[in-house]
């Protein structure tokens, strides 16, 4: 794999982690439903997975109905089972799931990380070593709304005391438990 091209812009084009579960307590699509709007809102293009249901389907469309861009970016093999959003500014078909990850990443400027599942967490930590090992120095946020992901920080903070970590995590991702912080750290990049 080449280099994801360094982040040496301010941010315009956010990368967004969530999950595409349509079995989730509503207070997650409310958030996603929020972000989706304030990015909208603050100018922000939304790159994301390209699924119609869930976190993802509906953060989407709150950015679509604020008059956002929003790019989707689905591997074949989900089309069906995460039903591609079709109404999309533009949706990228890849032809797995290494493609996608990859698309996304050179397509953003920044990635946010909301509450989420295995897929979640692949993404999230496969960008974070990539940030790591200096492929990319793109800003990574994980939004710990309703301190969903406390347990995961707390495991990398660990990883960070015994010194699995090559530096402290705070210098690779940040945390915010409110949107309207996210916005603000996202437009001061």
């Amino acid at each position: 794999m080449g280099n994801i091209p360094l982040a040496n812009k301010p941010v315009q084009n956010v990368c967004v982690f969530c999950s595409a579960s349509s079995h989730l307590d509503t207070r997650y699509y409310d958030l996603a439903e929020a972000t989706g709007e304030a990015f909208a809102q603050r100018g922000f293009r939304i790159v994301y997975g390209g699924a119609q249901g869930g976190m993802m389907g509906r953060m989407a469309d709150a950015a679509l109905k604020n008059n956002a861009e929003v790019i989707g970016v689905l591997p074949k093999i989900l089309s069906d089972r995460e039903r591609a959003h079709k109404t999309l500014t533009t949706l990228h078909l890849t032809e797995d799931m290494h493609t996608r990850q990859k698309k996304m990443a050179e397509l953003s400027d920044a990635f946010v990380i909301l509450p989420g599942g295995l897929g979640t967490l692949a993404e999230f930590f496969e960008v974070l070593t990539w940030r790591q090992i200096n492929l990319h120095d793109k800003p990574i946020y994980v939004l710990n709304a309703f301190g969903f992901w406390d347990g995961l920080i707390e495991t990398i903070n660990q990883m960070n005391q015994e010194r699995f970590l090559h530096a402290p995590y705070e210098t690779l991702f940040k945390t915010c438990k409110e949107i309207d912080d996210l916005c603000d750290f996202l437009s001061a990049q």
